[in-house]
Protein backbone atom coordinates (compact mmCIF):
# COMPACT_ATOMS: atom_id res chain seq x y z
CA UNK A 1 0.00 0.00 0.00
CA UNK A 2 1.57 3.65 -0.85
CA UNK A 3 0.13 6.41 -0.04
CA UNK A 4 0.77 8.45 -3.23
CA UNK A 5 0.13 7.40 -6.89
CA UNK A 6 3.93 8.81 -7.73
CA UNK A 7 5.41 6.35 -4.60
CA UNK A 8 3.42 3.27 -6.97
CA UNK A 9 4.89 4.43 -9.60
CA UNK A 10 8.30 4.68 -8.40
CA UNK A 11 8.65 2.01 -6.44
CA UNK A 12 9.73 -1.83 -8.37
CA UNK A 13 7.30 -4.23 -6.08
CA UNK A 14 7.68 -6.95 -8.59
CA UNK A 15 4.43 -9.07 -8.44
CA UNK A 16 3.39 -7.79 -5.44
CA UNK A 17 -0.54 -6.03 -5.92
CA UNK A 18 -0.43 -2.58 -4.94
CA UNK A 19 -2.70 0.16 -4.68
CA UNK A 20 -2.81 3.85 -2.87
CA UNK A 21 -4.29 5.35 0.11
CA UNK A 22 -3.66 8.46 0.62
CA UNK A 23 -3.38 10.39 4.15
CA UNK A 24 -5.95 11.35 6.09
CA UNK A 25 -5.42 14.27 8.64
CA UNK A 26 -7.75 15.55 11.57
CA UNK A 27 -6.64 18.92 13.45
CA UNK A 28 -8.07 20.39 16.31
CA UNK A 29 -11.05 22.86 15.75
CA UNK A 30 -9.57 25.90 16.71
CA UNK A 31 -6.71 24.81 14.27
CA UNK A 32 -7.36 27.70 11.60
CA UNK A 33 -5.16 29.71 9.76
CA UNK A 34 -4.56 33.87 10.96
CA UNK A 35 -1.25 34.71 8.89
CA UNK A 36 -0.73 37.30 11.39
CA UNK A 37 3.04 36.10 11.86
CA UNK A 38 4.66 37.64 8.49
CA UNK A 39 7.04 34.65 8.08
CA UNK A 40 7.00 30.94 6.90
CA UNK A 41 7.31 28.03 8.10
CA UNK A 42 8.97 24.81 6.87
CA UNK A 43 8.32 21.25 8.61
CA UNK A 44 11.51 19.14 7.62
CA UNK A 45 12.87 15.79 10.59
CA UNK A 46 17.05 15.93 10.22
CA UNK A 47 16.84 18.48 7.47
CA UNK A 48 20.66 18.99 7.97
CA UNK A 49 21.51 14.93 8.20
CA UNK A 50 18.96 14.39 5.30
CA UNK A 51 20.73 17.16 3.08
CA UNK A 52 19.96 17.88 -0.31
CA UNK A 53 16.94 14.79 -0.88
CA UNK A 54 14.62 16.77 1.34
CA UNK A 55 15.67 20.30 -0.14
CA UNK A 56 18.45 21.68 2.45
CA UNK A 57 19.90 23.67 -0.28
CA UNK A 58 16.61 25.07 -1.50
CA UNK A 59 15.50 25.30 2.13
CA UNK A 60 18.96 27.78 3.17
CA UNK A 61 18.69 29.60 0.22
CA UNK A 62 15.00 30.77 0.72
CA UNK A 63 15.54 31.52 4.21
CA UNK A 64 18.52 34.04 3.14
CA UNK A 65 15.86 36.20 1.35
CA UNK A 66 12.52 35.70 3.37
CA UNK A 67 11.78 35.33 6.66
CA UNK A 68 11.83 31.39 7.35
CA UNK A 69 11.56 29.13 9.97
CA UNK A 70 12.05 25.40 10.85
CA UNK A 71 10.55 23.14 12.82
CA UNK A 72 11.61 19.10 12.92
CA UNK A 73 13.67 16.99 15.17
CA UNK A 74 17.08 18.63 15.09
CA UNK A 75 16.26 21.39 13.40
CA UNK A 76 17.91 23.25 16.16
CA UNK A 77 21.41 22.41 14.15
CA UNK A 78 20.09 25.03 11.67
CA UNK A 79 18.98 27.37 13.99
CA UNK A 80 15.10 25.87 13.93
CA UNK A 81 12.77 25.99 16.90
CA UNK A 82 13.02 22.14 17.29
CA UNK A 83 10.28 19.69 17.64
CA UNK A 84 6.68 20.73 18.01
CA UNK A 85 4.71 17.48 19.41
CA UNK A 86 2.32 16.52 16.37
CA UNK A 87 -0.78 16.88 18.56
CA UNK A 88 0.53 20.54 18.97
CA UNK A 89 1.39 21.26 15.61
CA UNK A 90 -1.46 21.83 13.14
CA UNK A 91 -2.06 25.33 16.07
CA UNK A 92 1.25 25.92 16.08
CA UNK A 93 1.46 26.19 12.09
CA UNK A 94 -1.98 28.47 12.06
CA UNK A 95 0.14 32.00 12.76
CA UNK A 96 2.26 31.81 9.79
CA UNK A 97 1.67 33.52 6.47
CA UNK A 98 2.43 30.81 4.76
CA UNK A 99 4.15 26.97 4.51
CA UNK A 100 7.00 26.16 2.43
CA UNK A 101 7.64 22.72 1.02
CA UNK A 102 11.32 22.46 0.28
CA UNK A 103 11.65 18.70 -0.83
CA UNK A 104 13.00 17.02 -3.73
CA UNK A 105 12.08 13.71 -3.65
CA UNK A 106 9.96 11.97 -0.85
CA UNK A 107 6.40 10.59 0.49
CA UNK A 108 4.03 13.51 0.93
CA UNK A 109 4.61 14.61 4.04
CA UNK A 110 1.81 14.57 7.02
CA UNK A 111 2.69 18.38 8.21
CA UNK A 112 1.93 19.52 4.61
CA UNK A 113 -1.74 18.02 4.33
CA UNK A 114 -2.20 19.66 8.12
CA UNK A 115 -1.27 22.92 6.98
CA UNK A 116 -3.72 23.02 4.16
CA UNK A 117 -5.87 21.62 6.01
CA UNK A 118 -5.50 24.40 8.72
CA UNK A 119 -5.49 26.93 5.92
CA UNK A 120 -1.87 28.19 5.33
CA UNK A 121 -1.23 28.81 1.85
CA UNK A 122 1.56 25.63 0.48
CA UNK A 123 4.29 27.23 -1.27
CA UNK A 124 6.51 24.04 -2.62
CA UNK A 125 8.57 22.48 -5.49
CA UNK A 126 6.57 21.27 -7.87
CA UNK A 127 8.38 17.29 -7.34
CA UNK A 128 6.98 13.97 -6.61
CA UNK A 129 3.31 14.39 -5.97
CA UNK A 130 2.99 17.58 -5.05
CA UNK A 131 1.94 18.89 -9.09
CA UNK A 132 -1.44 17.15 -8.36
CA UNK A 133 -2.66 18.64 -5.45
CA UNK A 134 -1.33 22.23 -5.59
CA UNK A 135 -2.78 24.20 -9.20
CA UNK A 136 -0.03 27.11 -9.20
CA UNK A 137 -1.34 29.99 -8.41
CA UNK A 138 -5.07 29.14 -7.24
CA UNK A 139 -4.77 26.96 -4.24
CA UNK A 140 -0.87 27.41 -3.38
CA UNK A 141 2.41 27.70 -5.01
CA UNK A 142 4.12 25.75 -6.53
CA UNK A 143 7.37 25.57 -9.17
CA UNK A 144 10.79 23.61 -9.88
CA UNK A 145 12.04 27.14 -10.01
CA UNK A 146 13.31 27.90 -6.67
CA UNK A 147 13.49 32.02 -7.46
CA UNK A 148 9.79 31.56 -8.64
CA UNK A 149 8.69 30.50 -5.41
CA UNK A 150 10.95 33.00 -3.17
CA UNK A 151 8.74 35.60 -5.56
CA UNK A 152 5.46 34.14 -4.72
CA UNK A 153 6.75 34.01 -0.68
CA UNK A 154 7.23 37.57 -0.96
CA UNK A 155 4.19 38.71 -2.40
CA UNK A 156 1.97 36.40 0.30
CA UNK A 157 4.57 38.08 2.75
CA UNK A 158 2.92 41.39 0.75
CA UNK A 159 -0.29 40.79 0.66
CA UNK A 160 -2.37 39.10 4.01
CA UNK A 161 -5.64 39.09 2.03
CA UNK A 162 -3.80 37.52 -0.86
CA UNK A 163 -2.22 34.46 1.61
CA UNK A 164 -6.08 34.25 2.76
CA UNK A 165 -7.59 33.53 -0.72
CA UNK A 166 -5.10 31.18 -1.74
CA UNK A 167 -5.11 29.48 1.85
CA UNK A 168 -8.51 29.09 1.67
CA UNK A 169 -9.10 27.81 -1.67
CA UNK A 170 -6.10 25.14 -0.63
CA UNK A 171 -8.20 23.88 2.61
CA UNK A 172 -11.24 23.30 0.10
CA UNK A 173 -8.57 21.09 -1.79
CA UNK A 174 -7.76 19.52 1.82
CA UNK A 175 -11.05 18.47 3.06
CA UNK A 176 -11.44 16.35 0.11
CA UNK A 177 -7.89 15.42 -0.17
CA UNK A 178 -6.99 14.70 2.78
CA UNK A 179 -10.63 14.24 4.34
CA UNK A 180 -9.97 11.54 7.31
CA UNK A 181 -13.34 9.59 6.67
CA UNK A 182 -12.11 9.05 2.67
CA UNK A 183 -9.32 7.66 4.44
CA UNK A 184 -10.97 5.23 7.05
CA UNK A 185 -13.47 4.12 3.80
CA UNK A 186 -10.65 3.60 2.21
CA UNK A 187 -8.74 1.43 4.19
CA UNK A 188 -11.69 -0.29 5.65
CA UNK A 189 -12.36 -1.27 1.67
CA UNK A 190 -8.76 -2.23 1.57
CA UNK A 191 -9.43 -4.83 4.38
CA UNK A 192 -12.12 -6.41 2.95
CA UNK A 193 -10.76 -6.86 0.38
CA UNK A 194 -7.83 -8.37 1.03
CA UNK A 195 -9.33 -10.33 3.74
CA UNK A 196 -12.48 -11.45 2.07
CA UNK A 197 -14.78 -12.96 4.46
CA UNK A 198 -12.69 -15.30 6.58
CA UNK A 199 -13.90 -12.92 9.57
CA UNK A 200 -11.89 -11.75 12.44
CA UNK A 201 -9.52 -14.32 14.76
CA UNK A 202 -8.99 -14.00 18.39
CA UNK A 203 -7.27 -16.45 20.84
CA UNK A 204 -9.20 -19.39 21.82
CA UNK A 205 -10.08 -20.01 25.45
CA UNK A 206 -7.09 -21.67 27.17
CA UNK A 207 -7.05 -24.84 29.23
CA UNK A 208 -8.95 -23.49 32.01
CA UNK A 209 -12.39 -24.43 29.88
CA UNK A 210 -10.62 -27.30 28.07
CA UNK A 211 -9.74 -26.02 24.55
CA UNK A 212 -6.04 -26.56 23.85
CA UNK A 213 -3.87 -23.64 24.37
CA UNK A 214 -3.53 -21.41 20.73
CA UNK A 215 -6.94 -22.66 19.73
CA UNK A 216 -8.52 -20.45 17.60
CA UNK A 217 -12.24 -18.76 17.99
CA UNK A 218 -13.36 -17.10 14.47
CA UNK A 219 -15.72 -14.35 14.81
CA UNK A 220 -18.01 -13.66 11.74
CA UNK A 221 -17.93 -9.96 10.56
CA UNK A 222 -21.22 -8.22 11.35
CA UNK A 223 -23.61 -8.13 8.36
CA UNK A 224 -24.26 -4.69 6.97
CA UNK A 225 -27.11 -4.05 9.24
Amino acid sequence: MHVTAFNDLMWDCGRTPTTVVEHGVVVPDRARYTGELARGITVVNGLAQRGRRLGLDVFLRARDRVPLDLVGTRSEDLGGRGEIPPPDLACALAPYRFYFHPVRYTSLGLSLCEAMTVGLPVVGLATTELPTIIEDGVNGFAATDPDRLIESMRALLADPGLARRIGAAGRVTAATRFSIHRFVRDWDRLLRDACGRTGLVRPGPGPDTGAASGDEAVLTPPGPG
